[in-house]
């Protein structure tokens, strides 16, 4: 059987060709499973040499709120010279990787009004179900991820559609929206004209002749942002395509480039390996409560913080949240943590930020697009059509997923030379800079999707 050890501390290796878990030692009842070189749960019997290790003889010994100390164990990453690539200078010095017309709703109820626009134009349509009936912060919630996505700079022109009777209408919306490039950003209440698909396709066909004149500039890859996701994971995902993406990360941040980890319930397990990373105290304390607020939400809602894996994560070999997220933190390299930023916040930071959110692939995606990213490395096991708004980059983490759904999949992570992986990947990421289209965008995958927890009216 080919297996593999991932640290010289483990009792457990990986099976090479299901990712389960193989006992490389007689282990006790209550001893700790390691993996990763740290423990990812307890075993609930006696386990054999040789026996695989999974839910029927393991469990989570994950603990609810907790108590750090701020102990930094970190190395600064040593610069390195940053290659150009070809990019949109907008107005206020963002760059952009994309120069696409967006209609972006205020409100559901003018869905199929932005679709419609959509199909007549060429512009991308994001749909969303919120914008009316939501009080205090779950609507400020829903304005700053779309205030995120209206102000962000993959797009070339936006026409922001309003209803006009909306909790969120367009007066609201553009208070939070704040300074906007009124020549790029339009808007458009659609009780307020008579005939409003006449007047949405003007507005658009006005943005897309702006747009036509726009044309691609070398920069520095260190104004590239870049979003970590990770979903349908498997047993290989931490070993491969994570470790893969974190090779990068280092490598990028490295060039002054920022990178952003996200899905905080799959940190629980793996917080400690961060926290030592914090730049300073308050960044550690920032993190702390990050790991600990979203514990608390758990809670507050009757639910178990180790209430994950998934059953497809389980199918594929992980068996803990400890163990999934350990696997999942590997997508953070070894760079230091410059930041933390709330849900619906911006980037502000070069270097490795931490994002508030759940790791819901939808809401995550949507979230990374949100907070400024041009593009998002997402690494999988089991596979996924899902596309966010900006260049979803799918990273197989193993070669059966790669060779059954090459339609899906934009890089094959699996091997075990992750350094040549990250040379191959880096190539990849240059060429989507550049303009060369992911399997999302080339198929038409394009989602969005906003976190909700608060009352509907």
């Amino acid at each position: 059987m080919d297996t593999f050890r991932i640290n010289e501390r483990d009792n457990v290796c990986v099976d090479l060709k299901t990712g389960h878990k193989i006992a490389l030692e007689n282990i006790s009842k209550g001893e700790d499973i390691i993996k990763y070189g740290f423990p990812i749960g307890v075993a609930t019997d006696n386990i054999g040499f040789g026996e695989k290790v999974h839910t029927e003889n393991m469990k989570t010994k994950l603990n609810d709120i907790l108590s750090y100390e701020y102990e930094p164990k970190y190395n600064e990453l040593t610069p390195t010279p940053a290659f150009e690539i070809e990019a949109f200078v907008r107005e206020n010095g963002d760059i952009g990787i994309r120069n696409d017309i967006w209609i972006i709703p205020t409100v559901g109820c003018v869905n199929s009004t932005g679709k419609a626009l959509a199909e007549k134009t060429g512009a991308l349509y994001y749909s969303h179900p919120y914008g009316c009936s939501q009080l205090g912060d779950d609507n400020k919630v829903t304005q700053l991820i779309l205030k995120g996505l209206i102000t962000h700079p993959n797009a070339g022109g936006v026409l922001v559609l309003g209803l006009g009777c909306e909790n969120n209408n367009i007066a609201e919306m553009k208070k939070v929206i704040g300074n906007y490039d009124a020549q790029r950003i339009r808007f458009l209440n659609i009780q307020d004209v008579e005939n409003e698909m006449e007047e949405g396709i003007k507005i658009l066909e006005e943005l897309k002749e702006i747009a036509s004149g726009d044309k691609r500039e070398g920069v520095s890859v260190n104004r590239l942002k870049v979003g970590l996701k990770c979903g349908g994971s498997d047993g290989f995902s931490g070993i491969t395509a994570n470790a893969v993406v974190g090779k990068v990360t280092d490598k990028l941040c490295s060039m002054g480039a920022t990178a952003v980890l996200t899905e905080v319930p799959e940190m629980f397990g793996a917080e400690a390996l961060l926290f030592e990373r914090c730049i300073n105290e308050d960044v550690f304390r920032k993190s702390v409560s990050l790991i600990n607020n979203f514990k608390e939400y758990f809670k507050n809602h009757g639910q178990p913080v180790s209430e994950n894996p998934s059953p497809g994560n389980k199918e594929g070999g992980i068996t803990t949240l400890e163990e999934k997220s350990l696997g999942c933190v590997q997508k953070g390299g070894t760079a230091p943590v410059v930041d933390v930023l709330g849900y619906g916040d911006t980037l502000k930071k070069q270097g490795l930020n931490l994002l508030n959110g759940p790791g819901n692939d939808i809401v995550s995606t949507t979230n990374l697009s949100a907070c400024g990213c041009h593009l998002i490395l997402f690494t999988t096991g089991r596979g996924t059509p899902l596309g966010s708004a900006v260049p979803t980059i799918k990273i197989a983490s193993n070669d059966d997923l790669a060779n059954k759904k090459p339609h899906w999949i934009d890089f094959n992570a699996y091997g075990f030379n992750t350094e040549e992986k990250a040379e191959e990947l880096l190539e990849i990421i240059k060429q989507i800079a550049n303009g060369k289209e992911t399997k999302n965008e080339k198929y038409g995958c394009r989602e969005i999707a906003i976190f909700k927890d608060g009352v509907t009216l």
